[in-house]
This record gives structure tokens, C-alpha cells and sequence, in this order.
């Protein structure tokens, strides 16, 4: 492994944790020159076991021989970059988590075909722009049962940093593409809709014609503007959760952990 100590915010080839940006890192233009970053040994682990490709190490100089150990075994010939704490701080703007972080490449996008292809229970992300929620959606995903996550477009990028973060590396456990707003597919697939949304005709979430279907997809929108009316009268069915107390609404990630755990 090349270890390379920086001196400076300016050293080339650190860029990728500092300078790019999300949507720079991303690579839209050349998707398959894309890249994201990971923090903390045991979500980089989770990425490697998952055939995520590693291309730079970023870390604390003391986690060489520590916490970082068993990762730089794992990535092989790829460099090292290293520094003091206070000065990797300043290059990436936020006190490393673990002290560890690692640039990735980007995953070839796949067809919603394949991602769905033996799914039975997928969820469909739609318009949800907070990475706190993407990356708890992702958690609750992958273990309450569900075999794949659709994004519509305008969603946040599951691989930005704090989404993977807050997943605890769950983005890179279940599979997951970018989707059209249109489900006319996922129907044509096999696949019943359930918009997760409170209109006059949504049934209990716990309703059999939800649980008894044997391909189903379920719709999520933002906290506060919800599903758009167009995406809602696409889908066959549209449901609530129960409440209490007059609340009408949770948070979306709670929302998703309620509905995984009664449909899945």
C-alpha cells in the first residue's frame, strides 16, 4: 500500500474527500467514472463484503496500525492518505468518524428489471430529498424484509455520504435503482401498488387485500407535501396507518419501518 503523509489542504489526490462535491463525486456526465465516499471501519467493511471497488484511503495516522488496519489489508494496492486529526478536519471540514474514510467507485446503474426481478416486497422513494430519512429508509429496508429500493429522480442519492451513514452501511445490502415516475412497469411486472397517503378512500395498512398480494410495491412520499395526486391515482391501493390522538402523519422513515414491518 502507497502511504501517502499530507501536509497540506492542496496535496494532490485528496480532492475526493474535500473539494468535489456531492454532485461532482457523483458524475452524472460518466456515471461509470462516478464516486462516493464511506466512513468508519465497520460500514467500509460492510461495502467490501458487498464488492464495492476501493480507490483511496483517507486516515488519522494513529488508525494505521488501528482501527484502520484490517481495512488497508482488505483494499490492497490502493494509497493511503494520512495526517494529523486536526488537519484531516480542516481537509474534509468535520471530525472523521472513526477516523477512517473511503473513496469508492460507483456502482454500473441497473435496469429496475433486475433489481425487481425475484423481488416480492419492494418500496418506491418518491421525491424524499433528506439524507437522514434516505439512510434510515435503507436500514428499516434491509431488515424488515424488503428485496428492493426504486428511487424516483428527484430523491436523494442513497450513496451520498451521510445516507450511507446513517444506514450503517444498509445501502449496500439491498438492491436499489433509479425509477420513472411512472409504475405502469412495476405493474406490468406483476406487481400490486399501495400509495402510502390519507385520502377518502385509503384502507388500514393491516388490510388482507394488502397483505394477501404476492408481488407488492409501496409508494412513499415526503412528510410534508406527500404523494402528488397523479402518482397516488396510478397506484391500486391506497393506505394509512392507524393513529391515535389525532395525529395524522409520521415522520417518512418511521412510516417506512411501520409499513415494511406489516407488509413484509
Amino acid at each position: 500500500m502507497p502511504l501517502i503523509e499530507i501536509s497540506s489542504l492542496t496535496e494532490t489526490g485528496v480532492e475526493v474527500f474535500s473539494t468535489l462535491t456531492e454532485a461532482q463525486l457523483r458524475n452524472r456526465v460518466e456515471p461509470e467514472k462516478g464516486i462516493f465516499i464511506t466512513e468508519s471501519p465497520k460500514v467500509i467493511h460492510v461495502a467490501l463484503n458487498a464488492g464495492y471497488e476501493p480507490l483511496s484511503l483517507l486516515c488519522e495516522r494513529r488508525h494505521i496500525t488501528g482501527d484502520a488496519a484490517d481495512i488497508i489489508r482488505r483494499c490492497g494496492d490502493i494509497p493511503v492518505y494520512t495526517g494529523n486529526r486536526e488537519l484531516l478536519a480542516q481537509l474534509t471540514g468535520y471530525t472523521l468518524t472513526r477516523g477512517v474514510l473511503c473513496a469508492m467507485r460507483r456502482p454500473t446503474p441497473k435496469s429496475v428489471e433486475e433489481v425487481c426481478r425475484d423481488a416480492r416486497r419492494v418500496v418506491v422513494i418518491h421525491g424524499v430529498v433528506d439524507t437522514t430519512n434516505i439512510g434510515a429508509i435503507f436500514r428499516s429496508a434491509a431488515a424488515l424484509g424488503i428485496n428492493a429500493v426504486l428511487l424516483t429522480t428527484d430523491s436523494c442519492d442513497p450513496l451520498n455520504r451521510r445516507a450511507v451513514r446513517v444506514s450503517m452501511g444498509s445501502v449496500f445490502l439491498v438492491p436499489w435503482t433509479w425509477v420513472d415516475r411512472d409504475l405502469s412497469a412495476l405493474q406490468k411486472m406483476g406487481f400490486k401498488t399501495v400509495a402510502m397517503a390519507l385520502t377518502d378512500n385509503s384502507i388500514s395498512i393491516d388490510s388482507p387485500l394488502l397483505k394477501s398480494a404476492d408481488r407488492l410495491a409501496i409508494v412513499m412520499g415526503t412528510e410534508g407535501d406527500g404523494l402528488p395526486h397523479e402518482v397516488i391515482a396510478q397506484c391500486d391501493f391506497t393506505a394509512r396507518i392507524p393513529m391515535s390522538h389525532n395525529v395524522d402523519s409520521l415522520n417518512v422513515a418511521a412510516a417506512a419501518a411501520v409499513a415494511f414491518w406489516e407488509l413484509r
